[in-house]
């Protein structure tokens, strides 16, 4: 099968939640009277960035037979997001997580997924899904944090590896949804060999490489700012040794370093500078960062611009109030651009 006869450019598997943004930016989470409702989770998030940049987009999540379920279902079919292999688990609930804002470095996050949909989903979901059928599978990390989500999502890599679908996985370390953050580096390890690009924070490639719990300093119970002690450099080789043939090491506002594996010496180095802007809310511009990423990658845009792609989707949706609801547009983002003096 070649890229041209494949229905979908991208499908993206994991997690999926109504998120409540605070309205009272700025003020203390105690402080906070009212709260808008959006559509988050990240390959939910990313599904939504890549439609609206032009891309074919399919999402493989679950729903709750609730109300919070139709929510999300109603909006993004409204955005153009296949949702026909999204099943509705009967029993479980649709996930949610509440956010106070106060730029530019305080926002404490709390996740409600006790006996969320989304973790329910199984191997025959996966068999449901056009895994073969699209350019690339992408999936996050938190999909790997409990059974049967984390044996679906290494079948579903699995396909797409025999399928020759790429695969590209999303750290996305969140170490509240582990019951040891060093289960999440026996994972993130184990799965590295069917993966094709790698993207993550350097927090999150050196949670990759976690061993010892000691090395993880969570700087606020509700915040997933999360320190991973370790050297980056010797955990991107490690990961990079495994198998893939790129990772995009995110730098926030300095921009994007992708490394490139060749087959004699150390990697080559791509760096693609960040934009400047003033920073409203950081939740969401790395799923933004990793549509623009796909947007860019899947045009043929090369490394640099595919990069330069994902830095402006990141800069742009950071001053923005939350997440899928506020993914940029191609020509948006050309736009952006532009302004910032082009490529």
């Amino acid at each position: 099968m070649t890229d041209a006869s494949r229905e979908y450019d991208a499908l993206h598997m994991g997690r999926s939640s109504i998120d409540l943004y605070s309205n009272d930016v700025g003020a203390p989470f105690v402080d906070i009277n009212s709260f808008a409702a959006y559509v988050g989770g990240s390959p939910t998030n990313i599904s939504v960035g890549g439609r609206r940049l032009g891309l074919k987009t399919a999402l493989l999540t679950a729903l709750g037979e609730d109300p919070v379920g139709d929510f999300i279902l109603d909006f993004l079919e409204k955005e153009g997001v296949e949702t026909r292999f999204i099943p509705r688990k009967k029993g479980r609930r649709t996930s949610a997580v509440v956010l106070g804002i106060e730029p530019p470095d305080k926002f404490p996050l709390v996740y409600y997924r006790d006996n969320c949909a989304d973790i329910e989903l199984t191997i025959d979901d996966v068999l449901a899904a056009p895994v073969a059928q699209s350019k690339v599978f992408q999936f996050a990390g938190t999909n790997l944090c409990k059974e049967p989500s984390r044996s679906a999502t290494f079948f579903a890599a699995e396909l797409a590896r025999k399928a020759g679908t790429e695969v590209v996985f999303d750290i996305d370390f969140r170490p509240d949804q582990w019951h040891d953050p060093r289960a999440f580096g026996v994972m993130a390890r184990a799965i590295l060999p069917l993966v094709d690009i790698v993207i993550g924070t350097e927090d999150e490639i050196n949670a990759a490489m976690l061993m010892d719990p000691a090395q993880v300093r969570v700087t606020d119970s509700q915040v997933s700012d999360t320190k991973v002690g370790g050297d980056v450099s010797a955990g991107i080789d490690f990961i990079m040794g495994l198998g893939p043939r790129a990772l995009l090491q995110k730098l926030g506002a300095e921009g994007l370093r992708i490394h490139l594996k060749r087959e004699d010496g150390p990697p080559e180095l791509v760096d693609c500078p960040g934009f400047p802007v003033e920073v409203q809310n950081i939740l969401g511009a790395g799923d933004a960062f990793a549509a623009g990423f796909l947007a860019g990658y899947l045009r043929d845009m090369g490394w640099y611009k595919a990069g330069r792609m994902a830095t402006a989707c990141g800069a742009i949706v950071v001053t923005k109030h939350g997440c899928a609801n506020f993914m940029p547009t191609y020509d948006e983002v050309m736009a952006f651009v532009d302004e910032h003096g082009g490529f």
